[in-house]
């Protein structure tokens, strides 16, 4: 079961919210047992690539106040109150391609991605 916390007490949009498959939530957890500070990772989105826009993960220490929480046993992604609107009911994946592992991110709002896939944008 995926559950999502508001951090930020305040009034704000109702979210389909962030879903993490099975795959993404043992390498979330792996990832934030490196450490025993690591409370999980960071999804957000920054200006970039030929269509826009692209992802960013960052491990994270502190929890902000302005960030949406989504978990999965025990892995927890906090994406930004900001960030939603570009991200909201995306899947996180994490897929073997070759030789290489990586996040995959399944975004229903993304209509149109650059041809190297490094970045996408939304209507």
């Amino acid at each position: 079961m995926h559950t999502a916390h508001s951090v930020t007490p305040a009034v704000t949009p109702v979210w389909k919210g962030l879903t993490l498959t099975h795959r993404a939530a043992e390498q979330i957890s792996y990832l934030s047992l490196r450490e025993p500070n690591i409370k999980g990772v960071q999804l957000d989105v920054k200006t970039s690539g030929c269509a826009g826009l692209s992802y960013t993960m960052n491990l994270v220490t502190e929890i902000s106040t302005d960030v949406l929480m989504f978990s999965r046993n025990r892995a927890c992604v906090f994406v930004p109150l900001k960030a939603m609107p570009y991200i909201d009911g995306t899947e996180v994946d994490y897929v073997s391609i070759g030789l290489n592992q990586m996040f995959k991110f399944n975004n229903p709002l993304a209509h149109q991605a650059c041809g190297c896939g490094e970045s996408f944008a939304v209507e």
